[in-house]
């Protein structure tokens, strides 16, 4: 077992970087992945997130780049967003301080793209991008791709579910056939699979701890709440506490919930607020803030969930519980980094049992409920989206037996229960309005008798 960096037979110029940065030991990714991508075989890592998945291929990568001044990238990482392809870039920036090595990162989204185009012209050894920016580039012919001779796709069950899909596909094309493919990912996904069958050579896989695996070093608990303004008065309540809630990281479902809890919140002066919708600069700016501790809270959607790695968030609160499962696992895997002890909160209302229930399923862990704290007001207030909902909440929520705020919801509602109500097919609705012609092709008949 290698105990050490050293034991990796890693060049020095290697090593000096990575005792600069503090890390002494490879993790069990860091291990398993060294020599196979070393060698040059495709290699698929399923690993939770935070355990250092990108210095688990960069090491190898920039233990095999040689200094070249050719002008065409030899090294191409794709990622899903923009914060991952920033993060990416600074990871290679802060192991290359002793190397020779040009790394530029693109991504859209903002009107970056004519500097992008001069940076290439320069000439880079490694590129790191989205697929879409990416794919663009290429068309333009400025960035040329066949001179690849790894390309790493981190994150790649989050791409798939982005819809990235006929991106890769594009950019497969312009790559040559012989080169190494490094995939990485959190979870192992049919798309997953679909993609190594489709263009991988016998790769080794290795997995270390799935992502079910609720991660030791965080504590986890949840709140029955009805709706959004009743969670966003418990939240009110629970961020009070500016020792035990000192950094915050909030998770909505939607760019909406996102801007309304930010406006609803205390805490104006202490939020920070990130989403797709908005500009590059201010998602950067806001990351900036919660890192050096500017704002106390950042609320996010789970565009940041992945590889977004801040230091010390003591508590992860789910205000909407997240659709996958998996997700929920990103989440919380924000916390209880680096050996720290992490705390992980789960807001959930009746609607949203059956996805704390697939959490639960897919972790093997029951969350524990909390009771509901006395000074918390259950609000009735619902917002357009509740109001818009085919269930009448009001009505559900009033009713005791069905609900107390803070109890753990028993009674399923009708969408979550598993009777599935029966859809009548296209056909049958056009025979229902139009009715059955008497005789074959005695419509005129038909429409005389409907009059």
């Amino acid at each position: 077992m290698m105990n050490t960096f050293q034991d990796l037979k890693i060049k020095k110029q290697l090593l000096n970087a990575l005792a600069d940065l503090g890390f002494k030991k490879p993790t069990p990714i860091q291990q398993e992945s060294y020599s196979t991508i070393l060698g040059g075989s495709d290699f698929v890592g399923i690993a939770q997130t935070g355990t250092g998945k990108t210095i688990a291929y960069l090491l190898p990568i920039l233990q095999y780049l040689k200094f070249s001044n050719q002008p065409h990238p030899r090294v191409l990482i794709l990622a899903p967003t923009r914060e991952l392809v920033i993060q990416i870039v600074e990871q290679i920036e802060l192991l290359t301080p002793y190397l020779s090595v040009r790394v530029l990162g693109v991504y859209g989204g903002s009107n970056n793209i004519n500097s992008q185009k001069k940076a290439l012209a320069e000439g880079l050894d490694i590129i790191v991008g989205t697929p879409r920016r990416l794919y663009d580039l290429a068309l333009t012919g400025l960035l040329r791709l066949k001179s690849i001779k790894k390309l790493v796709i981190d994150e790649v069950d989050i791409m798939l579910d982005f819809g990235y899909k006929t991106q890769l596909k594009n950019i497969f094309e312009h790559l040559p056939t012989k080169r190494q493919n490094i995939l990485f990912s959190a979870t192992m996904t049919t798309y997953v699979d679909e993609l190594m069958g489709d263009f991988l050579i016998n790769p080794v896989k290795k997995t270390i701890s799935i992502s079910g695996t609720p991660l030791e070093s965080i504590s986890q608990e949840s709140y029955a709440a009805p709706n959004f303004y009743t969670k966003a008065n418990l939240l009110n309540y629970l961020l009070e506490d500016k020792e035990e809630y000192s950094k915050v990281l909030i998770f909505v479902a939607t760019k909406v919930n996102a801007d309304r809890l930010a406006e609803t919140l205390n805490f104006e002066s202490e939020i920070s607020v990130i989403h797709a919708r908005k500009e590059q600069n201010h998602r950067t700016n806001s990351i900036e803030m919660f890192e050096n501790g500017t704002s106390r809270i950042l609320i996010a959607t789970d565009v940041i969930a992945r590889g977004i790695d801040i230091e010390k968030i003591s508590t992860v609160i789910s205000f909407d519980t997240p659709f996958y499962p998996e997700n929920y696992i990103h989440r919380i895997g924000r916390t209880g980094r680096a050996k720290q002890q992490g705390k992980a909160i789960l807001f959930y209302s009746e609607e949203e049992t059956a996805l704390k229930d697939a959490i639960e399923s897919l972790m093997n862990y029951t969350i524990p409920v909390n009771e509901w704290p006395e000074e918390v007001t259950v609000s009735t207030q619902l917002t357009p989206e509740e109001k818009n909902k085919p269930l009448d909440q009001e009505e559900q929520y009033h009713k005791k037996s069905s609900i107390e705020a803070g109890a753990a919801f028993h009674e399923k509602s009708a969408k979550n229960s598993k009777v599935k109500p029966k859809i009548k097919s296209y056909r049958a609705n056009l025979k229902e309005k139009y009715k059955k012609p008497i005789r074959r092709g005695d419509k005129i008949q038909n429409m005389k008798k409907k009059k």
